[in-house]
């Protein structure tokens, strides 16, 4: 027998076929400033730098974790992309930074043009929903590495923001307002727990419908994350945001401090209760018995994005971010002395 690559387990073709897919979907998705073409070695983009005084770069990188194990086991690929872009922009937005262009990485044992279409569709989605392009990425076929019909993600973002307009959190102070933009679920974090409760504990399928969320666990774990990039980026056209946590792994008590420069001597109140919390978080704490902090310390309970303002300015940003269709509450404030974040 003569071996070949493709007997060895890498489809070279079925790559190939893949571009094709690729393509328009990630040319949907370009701005002007991209000047290459999907297929290249590497992606080129021109900096509008008019545009900016004093231009600085933000990067960063993320993946989807356990999720993706909701999306094999319901068979469904065409939202975890989303999730995908969602973790890196809602990350580098938190400086201020418009993103500008992200890469993916998609890596499985066996390639399915089909299944890593959906995914890529999705992305596709998630960038035009961040207004970025999606300029490039990486196919990566290893047989025997992983499962079968099991893939990984990671995305990489990049987004700019003028020096001056750097969000560093370094004039929050003592009575500034917490604003909480709402989550549509557990976003892409807390997912080992959840796993474990619905499907190693209490042998529930996926497809098992639970009337207090009014769908499947599968549905319900597989809402994609929230965006935030466009309307954070509109009220900062006109409201000055001090601070801003992408609540993800650790949850609200272990994202928020990360708002303050180290040696501030100050901590955040947050009022429980003073936002809608999806049923899906009260249902994994009364069914897991979960203690109130950790389940604070592992999801972000219905908020996915926090903002520290001005008092003066509370009222009137949390009016502009309901008109630009977020839901968005005043859900505590900064005070003096001590650390962390302390639930009321």
């Amino acid at each position: 027998m003569k071996l070949t690559y493709k007997k060895s387990g890498v489809d070279i073709n079925e790559g190939n076929r893949l571009v094709d897919i690729i393509r328009p979907l990630a040319k949907s998705t370009f701005k002007p400033f991209v000047m290459t073409d999907i297929g290249s070695f590497g992606a080129f983009c021109k900096l509008d730098t008019g545009r900016y005084k004093e231009p600085v770069l933000v990067s960063g990188t993320d993946g989807v974790g356990t999720k993706l194990k909701i999306a094999f086991m319901m068979n469904r690929h065409d939202t975890v992309g989303i999730d995908l872009v969602a973790m890196s922009v809602n990350d580098i937005l938190t400086s201020g930074a418009q993103p500008l262009f992200f890469l993916d990485y998609f890596a499985t044992g066996k390639l399915s043009t089909k299944t890593a279409g959906a995914v890529i569709k999705g992305i596709a989605e998630g960038c035009k929903m961040a207004e970025c392009s999606l300029i490039g990425g990486e196919t990566a076929e290893m047989p025997g590495f992983y499962s079968e019909g099991e893939y990984d993600l990671a995305g990489f973002a990049v987004g700019i923001v003028d020096r001056n307009k750097i969000i560093n959190g370094k004039d929050i102070k003592a009575g500034d307002i917490l604003i909480g933009l709402t989550s549509s679920g557990l976003h892409s974090n807390g997912y080992s727990l959840a796993r474990k409760l619905f499907f190693d504990i209490k042998k529930y399928s996926p497809k098992k419908h639970i009337k207090e969320l009014g769908c499947s666990i599968g549905e319900a774990l597989l809402r994609p994350t929230k965006i935030y990039v466009k309307s954070v980026l509109k009220v900062m056209q006109n409201f000055q945001l001090k601070g801003l946590a992408h609540i993800t792994g650790g949850g609200i008590t272990e994202n928020l401090p990360r708002v303050l420069p180290r040696k501030a001597k100050l901590h955040f109140n947050i009022e429980r209760g003073s936002w809608p919390m999806p049923p899906v978080f009260r249902l994994i704490q009364n069914m897991g018995n979960v203690e109130e902090g950790e389940m604070y310390k592992t999801f972000n309970m219905g908020t996915g994005l926090i903002a520290v303002v001005n008092a003066s300015d509370a009222g009137k940003i949390v009016k502009k971010f309901n008109q630009l269709g977020e839901q968005a509450f005043i859900i505590g404030q900064v005070e003096k002395g001590g650390s962390g974040v302390v639930y009321i």
